[in-house]
């Protein structure tokens, strides 16, 4: 772990100032940091709605378990049950999206970093 702090030690080091501010906007964000980018940039809407209808998914499926508790046909158990699991389905392929958007984001925060680090050999090469 100490290796990884030498290096950014060594890349600020050969940076300039706006650009070793730009690299420490890059840093590895926790798992707070990494939701709260879903619901940035052009596609943050999108993040918002996903959530309104993960919790109205599962309302229906808390109303889902009750109705399911309270039938006694088997026909109606099934129908009820089948809609508990659509409902988890649903609600788990919303949170799969929202997992690759964080993912996603990392890979691209990654990439600029790589670039960053590219530009500034590059530049100090050709000096």
């Amino acid at each position: 772990m100490s290796t990884l702090k030498d290096i950014d030690t060594l890349i600020k080091e050969t940076l300039t100032e706006e650009e070793s501010k730009f690299y420490d906007e890059l840093e590895e964000q926790g798992l707070v940091g990494s939701i709260k980018s879903i619901f940035e940039g052009k596609l943050g809407w999108l993040a918002v709605v996903m959530n309104i209808v993960n919790l109205g998914v599962f309302g229906f499926m808390i109303y889902c378990f009750i109705q399911f508790f309270n039938v006694l046909e088997t026909n109606e158990l099934l129908k009820w049950g089948l809609g508990i699991v659509i409902c988890m389905m649903f609600m788990s392929m919303i949170k799969l999206y929202s997992w690759m958007q964080m993912d996603k984001r990392a890979v691209l925060r990654e990439m600029k970093r790589l670039e960053l680090q590219v530009s500034s050999l590059a530049s100090k090469i050709s000096e």
